[in-house]
């Protein structure tokens, strides 16, 4: 997972342009109590009210939530809800200049009821839409394409959510493939369910369900072999550089006009609300291929990201730090019974968890290193980075940056067997792993009371020590125990 660990750190701030329908999801919450007595239906006491955005506004707000720079260019109407939801966009730092305020049609509001039975948790009992599925008309398509022409000269990648409530014209789409062409950036498109997809001709590539590749196909999609099937069949009949299918529970199909035909796994959840799943993986496929990714490693991440959306109630964001939580801990999970592995943390986790500590009177110890091949030197080493101070954590360098640092042939143990081996030491507290040349950026963040080395350092040289000591911190250098060497040990393990 250190890849797609990486990629989540670079991402940077793609500006990424929605077009598509914006739409409000109203939730109504509450205890699903009884029998109504004057119909045979579940009485919802009500208890709380919530406003979210739906449809293209949805991927907006994943997509500002994950760190971009985000317009949208879409319709609502000139009702309270569509002023309401363009506030929000507005509030939450969106570009909302592109949507159009359409007298002739009612902003298009989801509204939902969802029941806690016995307060246990909570789950949809029924969806009442409003809206129209009209096409906008002729003097409103042509303001939103004029918009989407001027809008497209700042955008890294246009994303198209298409919820057949009007505003993915023919006309439009073809506008934003062929201006998008001409700047050379991508067109990803999560198009309606049935229909002529002849609209999205063109397009870099688009991500249907099952149901709506089977419909767009007239293939049955049950094997992954089928599914890869369906994928190249949009990709050739649509022009398309890649043909995705999303296979909830299964994952991803993949097929590339450059011969790779692959499927994604994604691994299992608990699920609690699939609303908003395709949202988070069209957010997050075209958050990472605006900012470099390939496909593989999008659609890597866009699995992940769905599965996190899918264990939250509602259309809700997910973080980069929640992603990268989630990367960190996932080798874990086939090891829960390991000592220790709880121990480990990605950084926002471990921030949290020192910040406890420290409202606890505790001192932090902090120190680093490949550890590829534990033996005793590094045990009495770490046993004494542990008497500085109430808690130690220890950095750990990923494969790749131990690579940079001892070479091709290097580590011998990866990073996760690695950790789960630290996570077992009674001295180490918590463990977290970084992937530059230096830990410079962990010590910032973590700001630990005690900087430990080892003795074959002098405190000049220590990477971080200036800046611990500048807050009143200090650096110990740890003594070495004599006649333990990792690389001498692996040499006698080659000659053995």
């Amino acid at each position: 997972m250190t890849d797609l660990t990486e990629l989540v750190q670079t991402l940077g701030a793609p500006r990424v342009l929605v077009v598509g329908d914006v739409m409000l999801d109203r939730y109504v919450w509450g205890n699903a109590e009884r029998i109504s007595q004057e119909a045979p239906v579940i009485l919802l006491r009500a208890d709380k009210r919530e406003e979210r955005l739906g449809g293209a506004s949805s991927v907006a707000t994943m997509l500002q939530a994950l760190g971009a720079h985000t317009s949208v260019i879409g319709t609502v109407g000139t009702d309270g809800d569509g002023f309401h939801a363009r506030r929000i966009l507005t509030d939450l730092g969106i570009d909302a200049d592109g949507i159009v305020a359409d007298p002739d049609r009612p902003t298009t509001v989801k509204e939902r009821y969802i029941g806690r039975a016995q307060a246990k948790h909570p789950q949809q009992m029924i969806r009442v839409d409003y809206e129209s599925r009209e096409p906008v008309s002729d003097a409103v398509e042509r303001q939103l394409a004029d918009t989407l022409v001027a809008k497209i000269r700042e955008a890294d990648i246009v994303l198209v959510s298409d919820y057949d409530k009007g505003v993915c014209t023919p006309g439009l789409l073809r506008v934003a493939v062929e201006v998008a062409k001409a700047r050379g950036i991508r067109v990803i498109a999560d198009p309606t369910r049935g229909g002529d997809y002849a609209k999205y001709r063109g397009c870099s590539s688009m991500t249907p369900n099952r149901l709506e590749a089977e419909l767009a196909t007239n293939r049955n999609i049950r094997t992954h072999a089928e599914a890869l099937a369906a994928a190249a069949h949009l990709r050739d009949m649509l022009g398309l550089e890649a043909g995705i299918v999303t296979l909830d529970k299964d994952g991803m199909a993949l097929a590339h006009t450059d011969g790779r035909s692959a499927i994604f796994p994604t691994r299992p959840r608990q699920v609690y609300d699939i609303t908003g799943a395709g949202d988070m993986v069209m957010a997050t496929l075209g958050l990472a291929l605006a900012a470099g990714a390939d496909y593989d490693s999008a659609i890597r991440l866009a699995n992940i990201a769905g599965g996190l959306e899918v264990e939250k109630i509602g259309v809700a964001t997910v973080t980069r730090d929640e992603i990268l939580a989630d990367l960190l801990h996932a080798p874990f999970r086939v090891a829960e019974r390991v000592p220790g592995a709880a121990k480990v943390a990605a950084l926002p986790q471990l921030l949290t968890e020192l910040d406890a500590r420290r409202r606890n009177g505790q001192k932090i110890a902090f120190t680093n290193g490949c550890f590829d091949v534990l033996h005793a030197g590094h045990v009495q080493y770490l046993a004494e980075a542990r008497r500085q101070a109430d808690c130690l954590v220890v950095a750990l360098n990923s494969d790749t940056s131990v690579k940079q640092l001892k070479g091709p042939t290097r580590p011998l143990n990866p990073e996760v067997a690695r950790a789960l081996v630290l996570a077992g030491l009674q001295d180490v507290d918590l463990v977290t792993m970084f992937s530059d040349k230096t830990p410079i950026t962990v010590i910032e963040a973590i700001r630990p009371d005690v900087l430990v080395k080892g003795a074959d350092y002098h405190k000049a040289d220590v990477v971080g020590g200036d800046f611990v000591e500048s807050y009143g911190g200090r650096v110990h250098l740890a003594d070495l125990r004599a006649g333990f060497s990792t690389t001498n040990l692996i040499e006698r393990m080659k000659a053995a």
